[in-house]
């Protein structure tokens, strides 16, 4: 089955800011469009502002006059819905109701052809319930463009539970022709994106609540060691905090309430307050005319200890030994020591990275975060309790500045910020390839593309090791037995199953 020919007409229902992109990528792409809306008068200001947005392709040469021009001839603003019947794919991008959605399509069932290919850009809904109010819901599909549709690559490609491969495979290769990078998945509550990123936000809340930790040092955290491009809270707060409560909402509902994705009721709060971000001038942070944005806690500067002890292998954190060494602190190596995996400082308080315990456990640990690369991060976060040694904190923190980063020091909370999330995020992309919503490599892609992390969840296992979120996440289920953390058993059977039997990831 092939991407549908050039000369097919396109049309998208909705002319808000998705249904617009939408069909400006349909109409680049070659497709003549037809744009509808419900609300007289919608669609021509649609047509008028989708050709602005053309005028400025052309002003940044990223579009030639002609194909401009031509173009806009192919754009044409609809007043009915029976204008659409020669449509060869339909695209919804409506209100966000289940009724809405069903409504609209039982009426385009009877006025496209039989053959016509039906899509709705959901976010959120079942694409299954979507379809399920047709007589022939073989030929109804998922097609979600993420926001700007004209920049953005990915598009999630939503089988539901009755849809036909063929009508899927086209879709899919439509998307593709169209410039974009399609990714295929089952009709499951969050689809891809939506359902593996729930962790970023969760954990970044969760640190908050907890009160370990500041909003401005988790973001921090979060984009100067984890690599991720912006932090949970400034992120949500671009987003719009109704709108990500209200999608994690959707699929903790979605999943009968599974404690794996339960809402943040800091979040709520927020939500209730009317503090929903940028849009309303204050969520996490205050966006007012002149409002300073908060710093993260950054430690004062502390000497370097005179040297470090190796005591086994320090596993996703081994590249530190070379950093230390080059910033001219000996490192003398105890391999042999069967205490586990750490650096000794002088004062002997241990240096330990994050396993999903806590430094009240121990005398004298201090923990540090994962970072998605120790050599390039600008900033490690620390974790001690309050019985931790202030010569043992002092050495740690003058450590890691040694190492030319900036330090901060969080409260003692298992699996501290960066690893608990990355972990999460491992668990549940493990659990949807086991429960068959999608492949590896799609859901690396996805993440990737759809939320800008720097690794894909299957990338970050590799490099990481088999066992290492399966470990970090038992640790962590041990101290909060709720289920929140409690590892898959797809998880369980990769970080159990020998490299001779599955991949490395």
């Amino acid at each position: 089955m092939t991407a549908l020919d050039l000369s097919s007409p396109v049309a998208v229902v909705g002319t808000g800011t998705m249904g617009q992109g939408i069909a400006q990528v349909a109409l680049v792409a070659g497709h003549p469009v037809r744009l509808y809306d419900t609300l007289p008068g919608r669609a021509r200001e649609a047509a008028d502002a989708i050709g602005a947005r053309l005028d400025r392709l052309v002003e940044k040469e990223r579009l030639s006059d002609a194909d401009r021009d031509a173009a806009r001839a192919r754009l044409l603003p609809a007043e009915d819905l029976p204008e659409l019947a020669d449509c060869a794919l339909v695209v919804e991008a409506v209100l966000e109701r289940l009724d809405v959605k069903q409504d609209l399509f039982r009426a385009l069932e009877g006025i496209v052809a039989d053959d016509c290919l039906l899509a709705t850009n959901t976010s959120s809904l079942s694409v299954t319930a979507i379809g399920g109010a047709l007589r022939n819901p073989g030929r109804f599909v998922g097609l979600h463009f993420f926001n700007p549709a004209p920049l953005l690559p990915l598009v999630e490609v939503v089988s539901g539970f009755a849809t036909d491969v063929s009508s899927a495979t086209r879709a899919y290769e439509t998307a593709r022709a169209w410039g974009k990078t399609p990714v295929a998945c089952a009709d499951t509550p969050g689809f891809i994106v939506n359902r593996i990123a729930r962790p970023f936000y969760a954990e970044a809340f969760a640190v908050h609540e907890a009160q370990v930790a500041d909003p401005a040092t988790i973001d921090a955290v979060l984009r100067e060691s984890g690599g991720f491009r912006m932090g949970a809270f400034e992120l949500t707060d671009l987003i719009g905090q109704d709108v990500n409560e209200s999608v994690t909402q959707s699929v903790w509902q979605s999943f009968f309430q599974d404690v794996r994705f339960t809402p943040s009721l800091a979040q709520r709060r927020l939500v209730e307050s009317g503090r929903l971000g940028r849009k309303t001038g204050h969520g996490w942070y205050d966006h007012g005319e002149g409002a300073e944005r908060p710093e993260p806690d950054t430690a004062e500067k502390r000497q370097p200890p005179a040297y470090v002890v190796a005591e086994g292998d320090l596993g996703p954190a081994s590249e530190l030994l070379e950093l230390i060494r080059e910033a001219g602190i000996p490192v003398r190596d105890d391999s042999d020591d069967d205490q586990g995996a750490c650096l000794l400082l002088p004062s002997g308080g241990r240096l330990v990275l994050a396993d999903g315990q806590t430094a009240v456990e121990y005398r004298d640990f201090v923990y540090f975060d994962l970072a998605l690369d120790y050599r390039t991060a600008g900033r490690i976060a620390l974790s001690a309790s309050q019985d931790t040694s202030p010569q043992v904190l002092a050495e740690a923190i003058g450590l890691f500045q040694a190492l030319g980063k900036r330090v901060s020091v969080i409260g003692d909370v298992p699996g501290m910020i960066v690893a608990r999330t990355v972990a999460r995020i491992i668990d549940l992309a493990h659990d949807a390839v086991a429960k068959g919503v999608a492949t590896e490599e799609d859901i690396d892609t996805a993440m990737r593309l759809g939320v800008n992390y720097p690794l894909g969840p299957f990338e970050w296992s590799r490099r990481l090791g088999r066992t290492w979120a399966y470990v970090l996440l038992d640790d962590l289920h041990r101290r909060d037995p709720s289920g929140r953390y409690a590892p898959s058993l797809a998880l369980y059977r990769h970080a159990h199953a020998s490299d001779s039997r599955e991949g490395t990831s």
